[in-house]
């Protein structure tokens, strides 16, 4: 009959739902169609592999990205432990070297006697079989899976009497009967920023600095005069992007623009944008530059450095002699190139409960970025959060969202109660979160408050609905 879990993907969501349900003594069968079959954007076979940045978000004190990873600590999360045991220098944020994490979480899965790794692709799911299935297949879901949830969601849809929207995210433009061969219901455009090599940098041209000084110098900055950037914005403007198929509408996340669609907004968008030169002062002149590309270390070699974004849609020819206008890239020499790859999600307002699982089918859930998050670390946490759910059905066990004034609660809160006529995938941030109800001026309290809230809250809610739930953490 196989393992009591059967969990889709062992990307960053379904590694953590794996390792989650296995400390708490559940069998697991954990299905991975890479290498047998590959994406668009992987590159290698590895489990939990970064295909984008490699920065897992601020580590401030008080910010939201940080209040959600210091509630994965306390719940016990094994990829946020392995991240920070491979955590490269990047100021205030906690960001990894990406091959030395994959491969770490590989072996921690790999050796955990109570998961099967079936290196094989799933296209069927059975919704009313005895395993419970926690779908994290991630933004690259196969065809044939996407037209499986396609099914399973189309089913739960119909049984509604008002419904009056699709039940899979529909890209602006595209109507349902548009012949689309992935599925037109399930994506939007994601990209990935270029790669160049350390000792390919002029480090005469550029300075180490960290934006408002907060954390250590640990970012290369190049900075542009008002002619370096004038020169830069004219040629990407002209440079030719890659050509869009028939069938493709692009759709694109607007907090993860390529910088040519940024730059055709105006003049100065990308100066107040991935560009932006605010809290960069350059020690040599004492000054703050007209524009600056900054690049953070991508390995713990450090011997390669990621544009920060500045992910695209050019062709690889245009990408280098584009950036290569950039004061100290002159010579780069890129080890990778900006892409662009689908990101496939559902509409989790309308198909999921608060505990992730589908309203007309309990025994399949969501995680990861195809549930309707973005990010590394809301994957991760979606990920815990439908793998302790996923042993509490196997055992039994009342199933208890976490509260809702927690970075946790807020996050599936959106998820699944956000407008599905207008739904887009999010991050954690502090508009998530529900308003104090005394009113603070300042920010800063307000945020630091709202932090002590909701961690006083996500402890008691461990200790009341946990005790058995969130057991043997690593």
């Amino acid at each position: 009959m196989g393992a009591a879990v059967r969990i889709i993907g062992a990307g960053l969501a379904g590694s953590e739902a794996a390792w989650q349900c296995a400390r708490r003594g559940v069998e697991v069968d954990l299905f991975e169609m890479r290498p047998v079959r590959s994406t668009p954007a992987h590159q290698t076979a590895d489990f939990a592999e970064l295909v984008c940045s490699n920065s897992l978000k601020s580590d401030s004190e008080n910010t939201a990205p940080w209040l959600l990873k210091e509630e994965m600590r306390r719940a016990g999360s094994l990829l946020l432990h392995i991240a920070r045991e491979c955590a490269v220098p990047a100021g205030h944020a906690l960001a990894v070297d990406r091959v030395t994490f994959a491969a770490r979480v590989t072996e921690a899965i790999s050796h955990e006697g109570r998961i099967a790794i079936q290196r094989e692709e799933v296209t069927s799911v059975e919704e009313a079989g005895p395993q419970i299935t926690v779908i994290a297949t991630g933004p690259l879901t196969s065809e044939a899976l996407a037209g499986e949830i396609s099914r399973l969601s189309a089913v739960e849809e119909d049984s509604r009497p008002d419904r009056a929207e699709p039940p899979l995210s529909l890209p602006k433009g595209v109507a349902p009967h548009d012949p689309v061969p992935h599925n037109p219901h399930l994506y939007f455009y994601d990209s990935i920023s270029p790669i160049v090599e350390a000792d390919s940098i002029d480090m005469s041209r550029v300075y180490m600095a960290a934006r408002y000084d907060k954390g250590s110098a640990d970012y290369i900055n190049c900075p542009m005069t008002a002619e370096d950037y004038g020169r830069f914005y004219d040629a990407l403007l002209a440079a030719q992007s890659v050509e869009e198929r028939d069938w493709e509408k692009l759709n694109y996340f607007e907090s993860c623009l390529p910088i040519e669609e940024i730059a055709q907004r105006g003049r100065d968008t990308l100066r107040f944008g991935p560009m932006k030169p605010v809290g960069l002062k350059d020690p040599r002149t004492g000054r703050m530059p007209y524009a600056v590309v900054q690049l953070r270390q991508e390995n713990l070699r450090a011997d390669s450095y990621n544009l920060v974004g500045f992910q695209n849609h050019l062709k690889f020819g245009e990408q280098a002699r584009v950036l290569r206008l950039i004061p100290g890239l002159e010579n780069a020499r890129f080890l990778r190139y900006g892409q662009i790859h689908r990101n496939t999600y559902i509409n989790g307002p309308a198909l999921l409960r608060e505990t992730l699982q589908m309203k007309a089918h309990p025994r399949v859930l969501f995680a990861g970025q195809i549930c309707g998050v973005e990010g590394y670390v809301e994957s991760i946490a979606t990920g815990l959060i439908a793998g302790v759910h996923a042993a509490a059905l196997v055992r039994g066990t009342e199933l208890v969202p976490p509260p809702r004034v927690s970075a946790f609660g807020s996050l599936t809160h959106y998820v699944t109660h956000s407008d599905s006529k207008n739904f887009q995938p999010a991050n954690i941030t502090f508009d998530l979160l529900p308003a104090l109800e005394k009113k603070i001026r300042d920010r800063k309290e307000r945020h630091r408050l709202q932090c002590e809230l909701a961690l006083g809250q996500f402890d008691e809610w461990m200790e009341r609905a946990g005790a058995a739930l969130m057991a043997g953490r690593p």
